[in-house]
């Protein structure tokens, strides 16, 4: 695997001619990097901390984008006189919004240099989420939500951008810490949103993470090293190979169904929870919301060791438990509803087993093409994401028909059905899972 220096592409060097069937000849802008004096130590160190951590913070922060407003809805609701269902559709279409921007953005990580696609993303990001703290309707709020989801992909630009530059041994490790890094976000944006609504109003959520988007930007472009493209097919033809993938992998497939109904479980539980712990049984603020979103925090600590498990081969075994922990985890939820201690140990076991599917998939992914992966990782994503929004709207549309007992109902559905797809997998004379 080459270095950090191998991906650098200065503007004075010469541009590499693609292969012919499209892609760059990584090994050749490697050998036209050390011609220039650059130091190959890094191979043999891996991937610098820091660098991980500055890739980890900016996963978190970016994706955090998607998850403001769960903790809000009931303020929204009363704020835009909207009801439950209208409400829960703000988190639909912002995950709409990143399904989109997974198919049509993600994919020119390999077709563009990517710290400058990062920084024009980040850059659009600001400008949503500063229209969205200035909304003086719902239906602009949904409208700058829409954009602002689509183009807080820079989280899974940066995620195979630290695949590729890991070493094969240390691949699954890194992904695991970056990965860390993206879902503690996704769960303290809940805690943080919470606070600052409380203290300043809804809208300083938004104003406020257009200028922490406004400010990474520069962060990310000051300190990313370079990455060239890896293809240089034309951008239509970007967008027909990445569903080609689809077909030529099977196990891409089958990855993104299992993390499709992962995730949308997880959705319609975040969805949905704010409802059961403003109402009448528990009565609890905004502020109350995000302290309970802290507890689910808790399951971040698991991506390292997913990524360890990834190392060491076990993505198949793994797999089925995490599904087998979420299924048990709506069953705790659901016998526990009217206490807090066994809605937090759902909220911790769910969150944990999603974010193990998830970098377990992920590493497989990673590894079906080197020079495909922001397209392999646009194709999963996306897969993924369509669940997430489904799961959000029908959470809604469960809670609004029966209660905090027929989401549970939906939530330990979704992950058996996906153990049952799991079931169907087959191995090969090796002894090692085909589709794993």
């Amino acid at each position: 695997m080459t270095d950090i220096s191998n991906h650098r592409h200065d503007e004075g060097s010469t541009e590499v001619p693609p292969n012919a069937d499209g892609t760059m000849n990584v090994l050749q802008s490697s050998r036209d990097d050390h011609t220039s004096g650059r130091s190959t130590g890094t191979a043999a160190l891996g991937v610098p901390g820091w660098l991980v951590v500055l890739l980890a913070t900016a996963s978190g922060m970016t994706v955090a984008n998607l998850y403001y407003a769960q903790p809000l809805l009931s303020s929204l609701r009363d704020v835009f006189h909207v009801g439950e269902t209208a409400a829960g559709g703000l988190i639909t279409l912002t995950q709409v919004g990143y399904v989109l921007g997974m198919l049509l953005l993600v994919p020119l990580g390999d077709r563009l240099e990517k710290r400058r696609l990062i920084t024009v993303l980040l850059a659009v990001t600001t400008l949503a989420l500063l229209a969205a703290g200035l909304a003086t309707s719902f239906p602009m709020l949904l409208i700058t939500s829409l954009i602002s989801g689509g183009t807080s992909v820079v989280a899974q630009i940066l995620v195979p951008f630290a695949a590729s530059l890991a070493p094969d041994h240390t691949r699954g490790r890194i992904v695991g810490r970056v990965m860390s890094g993206l879902l503690t976000g996704i769960l303290l944006s809940r805690t943080l949103s919470s606070l600052v609504s409380d203290v300043a109003g809804w809208r300083v959520v938004y104003l406020g993470s257009a200028v922490l988007m406004a400010l990474l930007a520069v962060a990310l472009h000051a300190a990313l090293p370079r990455q060239a493209a890896t293809t240089a097919i034309p951008y239509t033809q970007v967008l027909r190979s990445t569903l080609r993938l689809v077909r030529v992998h099977p196990a891409l497939l089958r990855r993104g169904l299992y993390q499709a109904a992962m995730f949308g479980a997880f959705s319609a539980f975040w969805t949905t929870v704010s409802y059961v712990l403003t109402g009448p049984r528990f009565h609890y603020s905004p502020v109350g919301v995000g302290v309970f979103a802290l507890v689910g925090a808790a399951g971040a600590a698991v991506a390292p060791f997913a990524g360890r498990w990834a190392d060491r081969k076990l993505v198949r075994p793994m797999t089925g438990a995490g599904l087998v922990a979420a299924a048990v985890a709506f069953a705790v939820a659901g016998f526990g509803q009217g206490h807090i201690l066994l809605l937090a140990l759902a909220a911790v076991l769910l969150d944990m087993a999603v974010q193990t599917t998830l970098i377990l998939g992920q590493h497989t992914v990673y590894q079906l093409d080197a020079n495909a992966r922001a397209r392999l990782n646009s194709a999963f994503i996306a897969l993924f994401f369509v669940g997430g929004a489904l799961g959000s709207q029908f959470g809604s549309l469960a809670f609004h028909a029966g209660g905090w007992t027929a989401v549970s109902l939906l939530g330990t559905a979704l992950p058996v059905l996906a153990l049952l797809y799991w079931a169907t997998e087959f191995r090969d004379r090796t002894g090692v899972a085909e589709n794993a």
